[in-house]
């Protein structure tokens, strides 16, 4: 829980946890005192911090847009989690209640050696993001991003953009990704320029973009963001990203990103509500993807959900199974469709068989990368994937 209940950059000082170490998530910086621990959230400067005291090294208390975080604090101040964790559970045992077994912060800090081993592929990358996202805030600390934000052109509707779509082609939207590599297939494309790539999915009818930013393990970048933005690419963009920290959802919106994918099975609810938040202030819309009827069923009960994703991939084993978009949806539509969420089907999607598979199931949209990326001309593979060219 990086955003709410980990932030190791400033203390507090708190005598009453159960009301002020509440209060004092929502106000700045915090240490709970009765348990030795120091954490911290950046928010609103319309809070004042109780009893804070920096800590040597925190030198970025944020400024960023006062109002971002004026509005309902209650659910966050009172959330379960913040109960929990108050009361001596760890994060990882509080993420374990809502199913989630990607551990976080297990990594020790070097030069230490030993800790945990990874149990799986997720794992061992959110690991690695953590030391990632670690150092990149060390390099550029977030009031030097809020500058950024403050240059970026601005936002574009990628809800619409979907809408439009579909409306347009009586097909799910394509969300067409833009992706060098992966874990499990390795290089998908040797000749490799984002740029074209991302015009050529635009020209032949792609509604909107995904673009890769994991550097090790799928060789992209935030540059790629950055390049395909100002190439004058009018599909709005996804910055597909592992995030785990606030900072990644502004440096997102500081390269050109119009949406940002959150990931139920390693965030927790009270994360996700709160990254939620934070995106609508920045324009951003959030793309929340599961895996699981379980995570499908804590992310309709948070309020302003607009996009879930389902991932057809297990992304613990790399299994895909397509079958996993109608088992999840079953008898879950009607709330989706009372909602009015989008539902995009992602991952497994190779002919216009599969495709009519997920749309008869509910789907509005589909993420699409393996299947364009790897062929000679990505734009003919779009027409192939939909059995028709969409672009008209």
């Amino acid at each position: 829980m990086e955003s709410l209940l980990a932030y190791p950059s400033a203390k507090v000082s708190i005598s009453n946890p159960s009301f002020s170490s509440r209060r004092a998530i929502l106000s700045g910086n915090l240490h709970f005192g009765p348990r030795d621990l120091s954490n911290s959230i950046r928010m609103s400067s319309g809070f004042s911090p109780l009893r804070c005291t920096n800590s040597p090294d925190n030198k970025e208390i944020s400024s960023v847009a006062s109002a971002i975080y004026e509005y309902q604090t209650d659910e966050l101040i009172n959330a379960e989690e913040v109960r929990e964790w108050e009361s001596g559970k760890s994060i990882n045992d509080i993420a374990a209640k809502q199913g989630i077994t990607i551990r976080r912060s297990c990594r020790p800090a070097p030069p230490a050696g030993g800790g945990m081993i990874p149990r799986n592929i997720l794992e061992q990358i959110i690991w690695d993001k953590e030391v990632e996202v670690t150092q990149f805030k060390q390099r550029m600390p977030l009031k030097e991003v809020e500058h950024l934000i403050g240059d970026a052109s601005p936002t574009r509707d990628f809800i619409a953009a979907l809408k439009d779509s579909y409306l347009r082609t009586g097909l799910p939207a394509l969300i067409a990704e833009v992706k060098k590599a992966s874990p499990s297939r390795g290089i998908l494309r040797e000749n490799f320029d984002p740029v074209e790539i991302a015009r050529t999915y635009e020209q032949n009818g792609a509604a909107c973009l995904s673009i890769l930013t994991d550097e090790k393990y799928f060789q992209g970048s935030f540059e790629n963001l950055d390049k395909v933005r100002k190439a004058g690419i009018k599909c709005p963009l996804l910055c597909k990203e592992f995030i785990i920290d606030l900072w990644q959802i502004y440096y997102a919106r500081a390269k050109g990103a119009d949406a940002v994918l959150l990931i139920a099975g390693v965030l927790p609810d009270i994360d996700i509500k709160y990254m939620l938040k934070t995106c609508r202030e920045l324009g951003l819309t959030a793309l929340i993807e599961v895996h699981n009827e379980r995570e499908l069923d804590r992310v309709l009960k948070i309020k302003g959900v607009q996009l879930i994703g389902i991932n057809n991939r297990n992304l613990e084993n790399f299994v895909v199974e397509i079958s996993n978009t109608q088992k999840l949806l079953g008898n879950r539509i009607q709330v989706i469709q009372e909602k009015d969420i989008i539902v995009v089907g992602e991952s497994g999607l190779f002919t216009p068989d599969d495709v009519k598979f997920v749309h008869d199931s509910g789907v509005k949209a589909v993420l699409v990368g393996e299947s364009l990326i790897k062929q000679e001309d990505p734009g003919l593979a779009i027409r192939g994937l939909f059995g028709k060219d969409i672009s008209k």
